[in-house]
């Protein structure tokens, strides 16, 4: 139970939110998460921890970059929530702003961020 409500206390956030649905596109460094979402690292790093002590996100380090994706052995409701995320934001201004900037830095995939 203590999992479910860890999740759904992740979920209460819209910023998070905006994380989790670019992480559905593409695994992205942090720099790549502050340019798009126009936040400070510190506070995109704040929420990604939050996100990681969910079980939801998986990260990796890269030299002195840290890059995240949505975890690929998730509970299946986890899944369902999942979908819920991506089909709403699609929906939603915000949401396709985000993936239309997520474009625009995808020729820096694989690169280090500056």
């Amino acid at each position: 139970m203590k999992d479910l409500t860890n999740l759904f206390k992740a979920l209460a956030d819209e910023t998070r939110l905006r994380i989790i649905n670019l992480l559905l596109e593409r695994e992205l460094c942090v720099c790549e998460l502050v340019d798009i979402l126009e936040m400070s690292q510190p506070r995109i790093s704040r929420h990604l921890n939050i996100l990681l002590q969910t079980g939801l996100l998986h990260n990796r380090r890269e030299g002195k970059w840290m890059h995240y994706s949505i975890e690929k052995e998730l509970p299946d409701y986890y899944e369902t929530f999942l979908d819920g995320v991506r089909t709403r934001l699609s929906q939603t201004e915000v949401g396709r702003i985000d993936l239309e900037k997520i474009k625009n830095i995808s020729g820096k995939a694989g690169k280090p961020c500056p």
